[in-house]
């Protein structure tokens, strides 16, 4: 019996999110649906651009490790804020959703990281993302004893921007795999993917990785192709296991030459994308780690994926644990 069953790693950001028009995109020069790396001084800019905001604790493995903890399942999280004031509202949002968080804090600068989110009209969020305290994240950080006693590990692709983060995935890998435990990732954003495309597919092809999870444009970019069809027959070989998601067409889950189709939710209103990806990482990870069937996990991942996107924020609001029950999945 372990202690968690899933451990994620990530950049610890807190969102600030906003509504706004495609003109105010237009005319600030942001890339539309993608993440983009910003300095200190555009995200003063930017901030001052924006219209009324929700603050909300955020980054992409720390809501997967909020959304495994809000279906009832045992979770914990590494990523490095600040000792400031967003740092402290991180650590205590993550905290309160029953996250275990033993990361300590950076008590000089950088300050914690912050993520401008804006959402237009369609549902599509365009990250602009200050990683502050994040680059720190490093080898010392990583708790041996929380890495054995996980299930799975599983982090981000947007670490291999800060460059001692990449040491510090490494480490966990060598120690869960040490302990009979499985790594999973998450290849974040088309972007991220053509930054670092080989060594994403040589962690895969290595072993490092065990399981992978993608969106169709990132499977894409992946393997430089137009054709999906190519490029999930070559994600099948590459890892053990991968979960590849299609928006509203739902997601197909590869492993070996089994593949198994999952439909996506009906939903009332299309309200903000922010957190899907990470929420259905997070539903899938949960029946992983309890043992259910690939189908059973890609309907948990397409159940939290589908609530969180008809809200703002990327944790949901209600509680997983109810809506599986009450869709007979739990």
């Amino acid at each position: 019996m372990t202690k968690f069953d899933v451990l994620t790693v990530g950049n610890a950001i807190v969102d600030i999110i906003a509504r706004c028009d495609d003109a105010f995109i237009a005319e600030n020069g942001i890339i539309k649906g993608a993440m983009n790396l910003i300095d200190a001084e555009r995200a003063e800019l930017l901030y001052s651009h924006m219209g009324p905001a929700l603050e909300a604790s955020g980054g992409s493995a720390g809501n997967t490790a909020a959304g495994v903890a809000n279906f009832g399942g045992r979770a914990a999280y590494f990523g490095k804020v600040a000792n400031d004031q967003l740092g402290q509202i991180f650590a205590h949002d993550i905290r309160a959703q029953g996250v275990h968080f033993p990361t300590t804090p950076l008590q000089t600068f950088p300050p914690t990281a912050r993520s401008m989110i804006f959402v237009t009209e369609d549902g599509e969020r365009s990250m602009n993302t200050y990683l502050g305290a994040c680059v720190e994240l490093g080898p010392e950080d990583v708790a041996a004893d929380v890495v054995a006693d996980s299930k799975v590990t599983y982090f981000e692709g947007y670490l291999w921007d800060p460059p001692r983060a990449k040491d510090a995935i490494r480490e966990c890998a060598r120690i869960a795999h040490e302990n009979g435990r499985e790594v999973a990732m998450t290849l974040s954003d088309s972007f991220c993917v053509h930054r670092y495309r080989d060594e994403f597919l040589d962690l895969m092809r290595s072993g490092t990785v065990d399981i992978v999870f993608s969106n169709k444009a990132e499977a894409l970019a992946l393997y430089e192709t137009e054709d999906f069809e190519d490029a999930i027959s070559q994600i099948a070989k590459d890892c053990k296991l991968a979960a590849v998601t299609m928006s509203g067409e739902g997601s197909i889950i590869l492993k070996g030459g089994e593949r198994t189709p999952v439909d996506a939710i009906e939903i009332e209103e299309l309200v903000d994308t922010t957190g899907a990806g990470d929420l259905y990482a997070a539903g899938f990870l949960f029946g992983y780690t309890q043992g259910r069937s690939l189908a059973d996990c890609g309907k948990l991942g397409s159940l939290a994926a589908g609530i969180v996107i008809q809200q703002i924020g990327p944790r949901p609001m209600l509680s997983l644990k109810s809506a599986a029950k009450e869709a007979g999945l739990i």
